[in-house]
């Protein structure tokens, strides 16, 4: 039988040609004026799923951007894998730092893709992941090497926070029934170390408004005898943190999980470069809450970050005036023992707490979700691992993400099923930023990969119901 690897290298041009076409596909879902881009892109997959080897794929109409579904049954006895991923994308702003078009993509070699990067808004997040799938099961069908049942669900709203999926997922619970969910939106810690995410942090990510006076107001006129609602906001923010940078808000941190020193001492066994984290980022030093190493601030410890703020005049020249208003939109990363409703309203009450009574707030909740483990001893995380040992030739890691994916948690609350992180992007794949890539040897590893994931877990899923 053909192995995974000699098939991909047979095929690889044609992988990665069509992979372009679907990244060519500019399909944002924060855009309205893509609606049918995303309707186009949505086609893409089904009739790709259907190409592959899938039996029956359709579009399923939502209150927002469709849903595509497909599925291929093997035996009842099988286990079902139900593999999820988004087809949307982000806003490609701002164009002009892009060094290629972001929806014409190109390959080219960076120092930590030698082999070559496929450049394009989409290529790690998520268009290139979820058709590393398309192509695993195209491999398994052509070599008739399937060995569970799998189903498919491809979303067009992950970028806007999913607010359709959960209406979907509880009227096709069903039809959606499954054994484990596999996901690949996150990544590894590198092209020779491969990990598998076993936690995510949930969000809360909000807008708040700050008002003064009834209209902008001449800053000659009236500076410093009426509120501005720039400098107001800036400080409110600016005390939303202590000076060793812990969150201020009261009871912020109260059902925060606090791991042991061994559990710390386990996952810093990851390897890490401060050095190089820095020359990355072109940064003199590392900056977060006391206490905490680089990597737990980033992933087992909250966070509170303004994503934007505005007011006031941004054209071109001077315009001397005091706004009427200011705004900022704040994410907070939460960990396990958060509730993102229950944080949403801590923050709303500080918020309007501590502005002056010159001003008037309003706060407004945007989306959020639940942070979310995976459990090592579960069988999906063990075929991970066979899986990617066997593909990389070294054993993987267990690895925490600083991201966020509010329908994991989701997942489990409605289908009753653990998802597995099996990712293959890097941080440094600049997902979300200009020149967004994907390596070319990720893409075509994780074709090779995803097909032992279904071997170990079957084989897994046997010997546990024996």
């Amino acid at each position: 039988m053909t192995s995974p690897k000699l098939y991909v290298n047979k095929n690889k041009e044609r992988f990665l040609s069509e992979l372009f076409t679907f990244l060519k596909i500019p399909s944002i879902s924060a855009d309205k004026a893509c609606k049918n881009d995303l309707l186009n892109a949505a086609n893409f997959v089904k009739e790709a799923l259907l190409k592959a080897g899938c039996s029956a794929a359709e579009i399923c109409e939502t209150p927002g951007n469709p849903i595509v579904y497909a599925e291929k049954f093997l035996d009842k006895k099988a286990p079902t894998v139900l593999v999820y991923g988004h087809y949307d994308v982000q806003p490609a702003d701002p164009i002009n730092l892009w060094h290629v078009p972001p929806f014409e993509p190109v390959i080219k070699k960076t120092e930590i893709h030698p082999d070559g990067a496929i450049f394009a808004r989409g290529a790690c997040d998520d268009k290139g992941q979820v058709y590393m799938h398309i192509k695993a099961l195209e491999y398994m069908t052509a070599t008739n090497n399937v060995t569970c049942n799998l189903k498919f669900m491809i979303e067009g709203e992950e970028e806007v926070g999913s607010p359709s999926l959960e209406w979907y997922v509880k009227r096709n619970q069903q039809k959606l029934a499954n054994d484990v969910i596999l996901i690949s939106d996150t990544g590894m810690i590198s092209n020779q170390q491969p990990s598998v995410t076993t936690g995510l942090r949930g969000l809360s990510y909000l807008e708040v408004e700050v008002t003064g006076p009834n209209r902008d107001l001449h800053s000659g006129l009236y500076g410093g005898a009426v509120a501005n609602p720039i400098n107001i906001l800036t400080k409110m923010i600016a005390s939303l943190h202590d000076e060793a940078n812990h969150i201020t808000i009261p009871g912020f941190y109260d059902h925060v999980k606090i791991y042991s020193e061994a559990e710390r001492a386990e996952m810093a066994k990851a390897p890490f470069s401060l050095e190089d984290y820095k020359k990355a980022l072109n940064i003199a030093d590392v900056y977060g809450e006391a206490g905490y190493t680089t990597n737990e601030r980033s992933t087992i410890r909250p966070t509170l970050d303004v994503n934007g703020i505005w007011g006031g005049y941004m054209g071109e020249g001077a315009k001397t005036v005091i706004a009427s208003k200011a705004y900022a939109k704040i994410s907070m990363r939460l960990v396990s023992g958060q509730d993102e409703v229950a944080i949403s309203k801590l923050f709303d009450k500080h918020f309007k707490k501590i502005a002056p009574k010159s001003v008037k707030v309003k706060t407004t909740y945007l989306h959020g979700g639940l942070a979310y483990e995976t459990p090592t001893d579960s069988i999906g995380y063990q075929a991970a691992a066979k899986a990617l040992q066997e593909s990389f030739g070294v054993p993987s890691i267990p690895q925490y993400s600083g991201g966020s994916i509010p329908i994991v948690a989701l997942f489990e609350q409605e289908l009753k099923s653990k998802s597995i992180l099996m990712g293959f992007g890097l941080d440094s794949d600049a997902i979300h930023s200009p020149n967004e890539h994907f390596g070319v040897f990720n893409f075509l590893k994780g074709i090779e990969t995803i097909p032992l994931f279904y071997k170990y877990y079957a084989q897994l899923f046997k010997e546990n119901k024996a």
